[in-house]
C-alpha cells in the first residue's frame, strides 16, 4: 500500500520560492517520480520528472525555475520553486510516472500572488 503525501505548499509573493515535498510510504524506488499541477478549471499536467536515477526533465513553463530532485533513502521527491509567477497558482500533485490513479491523494495548494 503506496501512499504519497504532499506538503510545502503556501501562500507567496509573485517573485518568490517555495520548496515542496513529497513523501512516499515506500515502493516506488524504481519509478519514474513527477509532479504535476491542476488550475482551476483545467486539466493536471506533468510539470517535471525525475527517474529512479535522477534524470529530470520539465515542462517549459517550469524549466530554469522549478528542480525536481529525489532523496530515495528519505523517500522523498521534493520540488524546489524558484521566481514564482501568479500563473503558478494550483494545486500540486506528486505521483509516479505514467501515472497510478490510486496514488493521487489531496495535493499542495500553491497561491501567488502579484
Amino acid at each position: 500500500q503506496v501512499q504519497l503525501v504532499e506538503s510545502g505548499g503556501g501562500l507567496v509573493q509573485a517573485g518568490g520560492s517555495l520548496k515542496l515535498s513529497c513523501v512516499t510510504s515506500g515502493g516506488v524506488s524504481l519509478n519514474t517520480m513527477a509532479w504535476y499541477r491542476q488550475r482551476t478549471g483545467n486539466r493536471r499536467t506533468v510539470i517535471a520528472t525525475v527517474s529512479h536515477t535522477g534524470y529530470a526533465d520539465y515542462d517549459e513553463d517550469v524549466r530554469g525555475r522549478f528542480t525536481i530532485s529525489r532523496d530515495d533513502g528519505k523517500n522523498t521527491v521534493s520540488l524546489e520553486m524558484n521566481d514564482l509567477k501568479p500563473e503558478d497558482t494550483a494545486v500540486y500533485f506528486c505521483n509516479v510516472r505514467p501515472t497510478r490513479r490510486e496514488l493521487w491523494g489531496q495535493g499542495a495548494q500553491v497561491t501567488v500572488t502579484s
